[in-house]
């Protein structure tokens, strides 16, 4: 519907700035010190106390982003202009990005909330409402693009609004959930009532340095969008298509993996049980290695295939196709690293060690600002998602060596092996993939949807079967993988 151009740009540049705050206090670095220590109330100082920690920490966390959201408001010009220069060389693109900023700012408001109901609904072993809320932001999007966007005299304008509805869709589905376990918060009218709380005070001191992890990631992103607004007009954009693209195996994977295991390891932390802290690090690794390697492989030899048949539509040119499937290569040589930081940063988290991975992550911070020196020169906008990979790659790495260093995670027999099977699967998806994709005019195959989505299905249906049967051709067995603890 909207291409990519200095107008997308401008929207994808006003949505990450409430995005970066609400990873930054809530979904990411509140998660992290929240989690762990509500797990530890659940299981050792039952119902009461623990609905009374909900309560205060709702308190202080809503207010305080209440405060951030009128602040933001009131500077979002020069927040706009810090994050993304290269806008003022278009007057009404800077123009459109800072209302579009003003009006999704309440975004993070909503957010916090659903990040605290998600936090207390997953250690409640209730993951299906959670999983399900970013669905009606997806959704609200859909109905915006499509009924609210034609009626408009700037388009995507209709985005911003589609952001607002979507939050408030997220906070509402989520009441009748708390409702049912009994821990609905009560936000109370004074709001520093919570701070005379013990764990509330806990959970703000675990969130400092775990604001200074989630922000070195952050702030890493702002300043790759920085560049990125000083390119070529539409390169905020083809990277934010490829991000897509990139980010549903990382959801669908990491996300989804990390968010079960932070709990349980939560719990096998507060029991003591350290062989089974090890074997939820172990399966949640090979599990994403034998998932996450093929999406890699995928994305990087099928990225115009991908590109052209969901995108190629509309005003989403060929160009767009070319420039996008260019940054989803590079998003692919790092994707691994990228689900892998999500399974290993648990492993910290549950036992409320959040300064190792704050380290870490700072030095990642400086080596992916590094990497842009070299590789945007080459690679112009697809430099910066190669920078963000490699990034993941190097977090990835040390949060394991870290992990080894401090005997918090032994790895099972049999990794050898596992590595062997899946180099070889992969290999043959990889060939099959080149094959496959090579036989048809991904763009010019825009004349023909249906059987472009029909060819695409076709290839990635061949993938599957050459990766997954190669596995099983090599002795490897998936009951191998369940775990009942989980």
């Amino acid at each position: 519907m909207f291409g990519a151009s200095a107008y997308t740009d401008a929207f994808n540049v006003a949505f990450r700035i409430p995005n970066l705050l609400r990873r930054l206090f809530a979904e990411g670095a509140f998660s992290q010190a929240f989690v762990p220590i509500l797990a530890e109330y659940k299981n050792q100082k039952g119902q009461a106390v623990t609905k009374s920690l909900v309560d205060h920490v709702a308190t202080v966390l809503i207010w305080t982003m209440l405060l951030t959201c009128i602040v933001g408001i009131v500077g979002t010009p020069v927040i706009v202009y810090l994050i993304a220069t290269g806008l003022t060389a278009n007057a009404d693109a800077f123009h459109a990005s800072v209302v579009m900023t003003q009006v999704m700012f309440p975004y993070i408001g909503f957010m916090a909330f659903v990040a605290l109901s998600g936090g207390i609904l997953n250690t409640w072993s209730e993951f299906k409402i959670p999983a399900f809320t970013s669905v009606l932001l997806n959704l609200s999007f859909i109905v915006a693009t499509l009924l609210l966007a034609p009626y408009m005299r700037q388009p995507i304008y209709a985005m911003a609004i589609a952001v607002v509805v979507g939050g408030i869709l997220q906070v509402a589905i989520q009441v009748p959930a708390l409702k049912k376990i009994g821990m609905l918060p009560h936000i109370a009218l004074n709001p520093f009532s919570g701070l005379g709380d013990a764990g509330v005070r806990r959970v703000l001191k675990k969130m400092g340095p775990a604001v200074f992890a989630v922000s070195a990631a952050q702030i890493s992103l702002m300043i790759n969008t920085n560049i990125a607004s000083r390119l070529a007009h539409g390169s905020v954009s083809w990277l934010s298509y490829a991000d897509r693209l990139m980010e549903f195996p990382t959801a669908l994977l990491g996300v989804a993996l990390g968010t079960i295991l932070l709990p349980s390891l939560s719990k096998a932390n507060t029991d003591g049980d350290t062989a089974e802290y090890s074997a939820l690090l172990d399966w949640g690794l090979r599990l994403t290695f034998l998932l996450a390697l093929p999406c890699a492989v995928g994305l990087a030899t099928l990225s115009q295939a991908l590109t052209a048949t969901l995108f190629h539509y509309g005003k989403f040119n060929a160009e767009s196709v070319v420039m996008t499937a260019h940054a989803l290569v590079a998003y692919g040589v790092g994707l691994i690293g990228l689900i892998v930081v999500k399974i290993l940063a648990p492993g910290f988290y549950a036992r409320q060690d959040i300064r190792t991975p704050v380290k870490i992550a700072i030095g990642v911070l400086i080596a992916t600002q590094l990497m842009n020196y070299l590789f945007v020169p080459l690679f112009a906008h697809a430099g910066l998602a190669l920078s963000i990979g490699l990034g993941a790659c190097a977090n990835a790495a040390f949060l394991y060596w870290g992990l080894r260093r401090q005997a918090i995670y032994t790895p099972k027999p049999g990794w050898g092996l596992f590595f062997l099977q899946l180099v070889g699967a992969s290999t043959l998806l990889a060939a099959v993939a080149l094959w496959g994709g090579s036989h048809f005019d991904w763009i010019a195959l825009r004349a023909q949807p249906a059987l472009r989505v029909a060819a695409l299905l076709l290839v990635l249906g061949a993938c599957g079967a050459a990766y997954f049967g190669a596995l099983l051709a090599m002795g490897f067995r998936f009951r191998d993988f369940k775990r009942t603890s989980l």
